[in-house]
């Protein structure tokens, strides 16, 4: 199995703006307690992509989870955007075609992509404003999704939907335009073999942690140091000794970088039974979801 000396967990943001309050990094070493990186800060997705170039530069020994889905539903219709001539093949296709209808778009946001008249048909974007590809129901899930939501192993939405305060369809546009910059620096698991050596990216869902360490679904939220540290203790990890109110974006962050470091050593971790090849590279998968 692979070692990591270092596991790191991204609260990702796909707001309007140069800085973000829901953005949050934590970073676990082995045998310490999970510390924010740069506590306090409110950060740019400029320079949470600086500071994850600088981990490649380096060859950390990192695993790194980002919270928004890397991938559309593809299994389900063969295409991420039906009867659409420019819907991509591949997940490095997608970001790459995100790329280019965002260019212009400031801070790595992605209002281009949703305004596109074809782009935007797939979506639901507003009580009243509904793409008329969006899949009727709560919308289109990928094979991840399908399957968690089937064996009970986590809740999820699906990413073209736009509304409510749980929709991620937003942070995982300005997500992939942040991949697209990694592709050829940092591998991402399942669709990149994973490497001997260095940095590794997964995708993860900050709720998994917080069930692991006997949190309610649905529940799942913590917004006080204590209430953090005895979440830390049932995944075994050393605590942090924060007392008072933490935002729940950081608490995420904290207490997802310990639960990385706890999984990663396992096996059926890294194989999960209904992924495959065609999957690995045009979905993705969930780190953790077996």
């Amino acid at each position: 199995m692979r070692h990591f000396t270092q596991f790191a967990a991204l609260d990702w943001s796909g707001a309007r703006g140069l800085r973000q309050a829901g953005i949050a990094l934590a970073v676990a070493c082995e045998n310490e307690a999970p510390a924010l990186v740069r506590p306090g800060r409110k950060w740019s997705r400029a320079e949470i992509l600086a500071w994850l170039e600088a981990r490649a530069d380096e060859g950390i020994d990192m695993l790194i989870g980002f919270d928004f889905s890397a991938a559309f539903a593809f299994a389900d219709h063969g295409a991420y955007f039906p009867e659409w001539s420019e819907s991509p093949g591949d997940l490095p296709d997608l970001w790459a075609l995100v790329e280019r209808i965002c260019a212009t778009d400031p801070h790595y946001e992605a209002h281009s992509f949703l305004a596109h008249p074809e782009a935007r048909r797939h979506f639901r974007h507003a009580k009243g404003d509904t793409g008329d590809r969006f899949e009727p129901g709560a919308g289109r899930l990928r094979l991840v999704e399908r399957h968690q939501r089937a064996t009970r192993q986590a809740a999820s939405v699906s990413n073209f939907n736009l509304v409510g305060a749980a929709q991620v369809g937003k942070a995982s546009l300005s997500g992939m335009r942040l991949l697209h910059r990694l592709r050829g620096r940092i591998p991402l698991w399942p669709l990149d073999p994973v490497p001997a050596r260095g940095p590794l990216l997964v995708e993860i869902y900050t709720s998994l942690a917080a069930r692991a360490a006997g949190m309610a679904p649905g529940r799942s939220k913590i917004r006080d140091g204590a209430a953090l540290d005895c979440a830390l203790a049932a995944l075994g990890s050393p605590v942090t000794g924060m007392r008072g109110p933490l935002s729940d974006h950081a608490s995420d962050a904290l207490l997802t970088a310990a639960w990385l470091r706890a999984i990663a050593h396992r096996r059926d971790i890294w194989s999960p039974v209904p992924l495959d090849a065609a999957i690995a590279h045009t979905e993705g998968w969930t780190f953790g979801i077996l």
